[in-house]
């Protein structure tokens, strides 16, 4: 759904933007995203099989509209995916990337995309910044970010009574903006943030970094983490 509304919306932009409504548009679009990691099961071949659905579904050929979807797998690497997403660009004629979860790669993805003033669709990444101090005219952030999740979750937690945090945070931009976005509600709402840990990420044994939580007696261990990472912890 979320794709098809994506799709749906730039090539009606396409449209609109075009001389002759009876001249065939052509549109490019790559998946970019995790394709072997802790984020493939929440992206990963599933949203390419997606952006194809969405193209058939909109009937982009009944309307003289040539949809093309290529992918990629960044790895979770902000330098593999900014090449990737440079290459695509300046040499393979892509027209929009879409996804793109993990928020470091995203936000580089972000910034290349307002260099080359092509469209970023993203569907993938959470961090608040991307509408925040990376804000753009050339991203959508279409989808919940830390900002949403700090008001709905840490708000909710501090009234129930979890009124001291201890933060395990993935050491990225998503794990840092998280856990600045949770503090902040926390704190707000009159609670406490007793700690935190930066941990690795991807991360697979997180054992000591609990056990630091637990010995800061915090009535609630913040997990700000995400995919594989959330189910190691």
């Amino acid at each position: 759904m979320k794709l098809k509304t994506f799709l749906t919306t730039t090539a009606f932009a396409a449209l609109m933007a075009a001389p002759a409504l009876a001249q065939q548009i052509s549109i490019k679009a790559g998946v970019l995203n995790d394709r072997s990691g802790l984020y493939a099961d929440l992206s990963g071949e599933g949203s390419v099989i997606a952006a194809r659905m969405a193209v058939e579904d909109f009937k982009a050929a009944e309307k003289g509209i040539k949809v093309e979807i290529v992918s990629a797998d960044h790895q979770n690497k902000p330098d593999v995916g900014s090449t990737i997403a440079r290459t695509w660009y300046d040499q393979d004629g892509v027209d929009l990337i879409l996804d793109v979860p993990t928020s470091s790669v995203a936000l580089a993805v972000n910034q290349i995309t307002r260099e080359k003033n092509k469209i970023h669709i993203n569907s993938g990444a959470a961090s608040s910044d991307l509408t925040g101090k990376a804000c753009s005219p050339n991203t959508v952030h279409w989808t919940y970010d830390t900002y949403a999740l700090a008001q709905g979750t840490g708000g909710a937690m501090v009234k129930a009574g979890g009124d001291s945090w201890y933060f395990l945070t993935a050491d990225y931009a998503f794990g840092h903006a998280l856990e600045r976005d949770t503090a902040a509600i926390v704190t707000k709402n009159g609670g406490k943030v007793v700690g935190a840990v930066r941990t690795p990420f991807p991360g697979t044994d997180f054992s000591s970094f609990l056990l630091q939580a637990q010995a800061s007696k915090a009535k609630v261990i913040g997990l700000a983490n995400a995919g594989g990472d959330t189910i190691n912890s």
